[in-house]
């Protein structure tokens, strides 16, 4: 097995929005803003190739949306999905399996492109199986108004038409780890999923073991190292007094475990391992992808 970190694109959000009621001179010690009061916020995706298996974990932004929509996100850096394949010596039609922790447009428009004539959408990775889960997906395709803009149906509803989707198992039939929280194991993906309710329904953090280490990709339940203190929990979150436990929850388990937290949505910082400490568990330290695996 390999692994390789995918960047899809930086781009910036609003700061108070990434960090809720959590006041500006608290969350911009760790992630310091511009003067519109914007962030940086990476796309960062995973790939592991196991055999002649290649899942892709999210697919950032895409490419297919207006540049009015992308005024939006300040979209910043060279990075994009392709050369980042390019640069692992990989193609998009070399992904056999897309993993989609959820379905808001920063996690899996990459998922879906414009068709050659621009008359409708297709898949962009036309040999892969495309992997969400049944209470999520319904979730996303029955929007509720809080999230209706994040879920956009040219992102979804491809990948469905295409035949290519496919749903894990039932979270309510995910088994216990520890005793402490309730992972799913997905035998197709060789990766453990731990189901975390608040930001949104059912979103998937998957966890793989590689070289000896557990490797969790933390999505939006963990989006930087700046979220770590329990209370800094995103305003985009749908339950936050819900993300809470759950991140706690998850925390615990890591910092028992030691285990490597890969971040998708920190700009600066790649994977970070926790502790626990008086004031709950904090940072302990932080690695770039080749530090750890090269």
């Amino acid at each position: 097995m390999k692994l390789y970190p995918i960047e899809a694109g930086n781009f910036k959000l609003d700061g108070g929005a990434m960090f809720g009621v959590v006041p500006k001179s608290l969350w911009s010690r760790t992630n310091p803003a511009d003067n519109n009061n914007m962030i940086d916020i990476a796309a960062r995706c995973l790939l592991i190739e196991n055999g002649k298996q290649l899942t892709l974990i999210d697919t950032g932004m895409g490419d297919k949306q207006s540049d009015k929509f992308f005024g939006h996100y300040d979209r910043w850096g060279s990075f994009t999905l392709d050369s980042s394949l390019k640069k692992h010596g990989f193609h998009r039609d070399d992904i056999t399996d897309v993993f989609m922790t959820h379905l808001h447009f920063d996690h899996c428009g990459g998922s879906v492109q414009w068709n050659k004539n621009k008359t409708g959408y297709e898949p962009a990775f036309k040999n892969a199986i495309f992997w969400s889960n049944e209470r999520h997906w319904d979730w996303a395709t029955n929007p509720n108004r809080r999230e209706r803009a994040s879920f956009l149906k040219e992102n979804i509803l491809p990948m469905q038409e295409s035949g290519q989707l496919k749903f894990v198992g039932d979270a309510e039939q995910s088994i216990s780890l520890e005793g402490k929280a309730d992972f799913l194991k997905v035998k197709e993906l060789g990766l453990n999923i731990f189901f975390a309710d608040g930001h949104t329904e059912k979103q998937m953090i998957p966890q793989i073991n590689f070289k000896g280490k557990t490797i969790a990709f933390m999505a939006d339940l963990l989006p930087t190292a700046g979220h770590l203190p329990l209370p800094f929990v995103m305003g985009y979150d749908t339950r936050p007094l819900l993300t809470m436990p759950e991140k706690e929850k998850f925390l615990t388990i890591a910092a028992d475990n030691n285990y490597y937290l890969f971040l998708e949505h920190d700009a600066h910082n790649q994977i970070i391992t926790v502790k626990h400490t008086e004031k709950g568990v904090r940072l302990n330290e932080c690695f770039t992808f080749n530090e750890l695996f090269n």
